[in-house]
């Protein structure tokens, strides 16, 4: 019997974004769900359990770092990924910095690229890593 896919839950506000996010991590053989904001993403984890979440920092309603430290309260099991973008040693970079410090597990600069999205989630989740 195969075992069911791993889920992720993206917030971001940006709809490209979340569907980039999205293509690159169901290629890799996830199952992913997606949420607008950080209070829809809570709103989400209150009916569906996720392995990762992969939050933006820079975000209306309820922003990444108020997410990311909601989230480890709540979920103290699952894995938080940190991404921002703005370039290297922008406040984003700071951002990512703090988001870290509010309890995310990892925290990755956009832009990236697919490969690099899902070795940090398979790192987050100590799964082998897979040739390219």
């Amino acid at each position: 019997m195969a075992q069911a896919p791993i889920r992720i839950l993206v917030i971001d506000d940006d709809e490209l974004v979340r569907a980039t996010l999205v293509d690159m991590l169901q290629t890799a053989g996830f199952d992913v769900i997606t949420a607008g904001n950080g209070r829809i993403g809570l709103e989400l984890l209150e009916t569906t359990s996720v392995a990762v979440i992969i939050t933006d920092i820079l975000m209306p309603e309820q922003e990444g770092l108020e997410t990311i430290r909601e989230a480890r309260r709540r979920y103290p099991s699952t894995r938080i990924l940190a991404i921002s973008g703005g370039g290297a040693g922008g406040p984003e970079i700071q951002l990512l910095r703090f988001a870290q410090n509010f309890g995310a597990d990892r925290a990755l600069p956009k832009p990236f690229t697919a490969s690099q999205l899902v070795s940090e989630v398979r790192e987050l989740l100590r799964l082998p890593t897979k040739a390219p």
